[in-house]
């Protein structure tokens, strides 16, 4: 069967000030009336559901995840140690329930449009997985600019089933490039922005942990080994604390032999920093984009994200981003944007907690 994995232990540092350490960008509204956790839930409904979907967040998040999605499983990480972790730990949850579990993994806080037209991309990956069980499949975003922040696949042969091509081998992952290397993949159509959504069989990602990460598999077995005892939550405190942190595109995606890209039908939005919300919204007559009060005097292209009651009142700007929220405000032209988590580090060097 088919189980949903949501990884939602993240800071989203770059969202300051809407986003802090106890109300990171996953638990906000940032695009329509659902947090972005309750929206990566929905778009799985009637493909996966409550009881087959399991949120993997860490233990400061837990109370909060769970007051928005009472029905879904949950598991808090005692500390944080990236994505391979997470997903190993996820996977031994999800074996417990089902030897022979599928496992979808998603962020929770992306935007996709629409649902139906990701889930056809999920099932077309499953016919992937039924005609191979040792493929993992990767969902790569067809770019429409040339990113600096997000990884690429690069494609190879096309897999053909019935006469369709139903995805293509992956060739290489690559990391974050310069604007020029970006440009030449932007160029060469047949690079994928990298959309960090997986799907695999659950058995397979912990024996390709075990086999390329040996040492982070021992104490994922250990953990494994406690699943349901009294003893879980000593066990799981110590071992996952001994994992040394590793990306699951380090550990196992960029080593396995027999990973396949699916050319995703969807839209999709990382929503990585403020200039999203330009990307979700419809700009005002002068380009502005505004969630909130806010009255402009020869304002133009900006972003202003408030709340109703308080008006944020701006003259003569052009390209930026004033943000208000809570106790304190942002303001910064849109091409530094990405520059906020140097403000977040800054407050925590400055021992700002209250501002975090």
């Amino acid at each position: 069967m088919l189980h949903a994995v949501i990884m939602a232990g993240g800071s989203g540092t770059r969202f300051w000030p809407a986003s802090r350490r106890d109300t990171p960008k996953q638990l906000l509204a940032v695009s329509g009336d659902r947090t972005m956790i309750q929206s990566t839930v929905d778009r799985v409904a009637g493909l996966v559901p409550d009881d087959r979907c399991t949120i993997v967040t860490s233990q400061r998040l837990a109370a909060a995840v769970r007051t928005q999605l009472p029905d879904v499983n949950l598991i808090a990480e005692p500390c944080k140690r990236d994505t391979a972790a997470c997903i190993g730990l996820a996977a031994i949850a999800v074996l417990a329930k089902d030897p022979d579990a599928t496992m979808l993994v998603m962020p929770s806080d992306h935007v996709i449009e629409t649902a139906a037209a990701f889930q056809q991309a999920v099932t077309r990956g499953e016919r992937l997985l039924a005609e191979d069980s040792q493929r993992i499949v990767t969902f790569g975003i067809l770019p429409s600019y040339p990113a600096e922040s997000f990884g690429y696949v690069q494609r190879g042969k096309p897999i053909v089933t019935d006469g369709q091509v139903v995805g293509y081998e992956v060739m290489t992952f690559r990391e974050k490039p310069d604007l020029p290397t970006a440009r030449e993949y932007c160029q060469s159509g047949s690079f994928y922005w990298n959309s960090g959504i997986f799907l695999w069989r659950a058995s397979l990602i912990l024996d390709l942990i075990r086999k390329f990460e040996p040492v982070m598999a021992a104490h994922l077995d250990a953990i494994g080994a406690a699943w349901g005892d009294a003893s879980i939550d000593s066990v799981l405190d110590e071992h996952f604390a001994a994992i040394i942190g590793k990306s699951i595109d380090y550990a196992v995606m960029e080593r396995h032999d027999r990973v396949c890209v699916i050319e995703a039908p969807f839209e999709w939005d990382d929503v990585g920093s403020w200039q999203a919300i330009a990307r979700l919204g419809e700009p005002d007559s002068r380009g502005n984009c505004v969630r909130g009060k806010h009255v402009g005097i020869d304002t133009k292209n900006c972003i202003v994200y408030g709340s109703d009651d308080h008006a944020i009142v701006t003259i003569a700007l052009d390209e930026m981003i004033v943000v208000r929220a809570g106790n304190a405000t942002l303001v910064a032209p849109k091409h530094a944007e990405e520059r906020v988590r140097e403000a977040v580090k800054e407050l925590e060097r400055r021992q700002l907690d209250e501002f975090l």
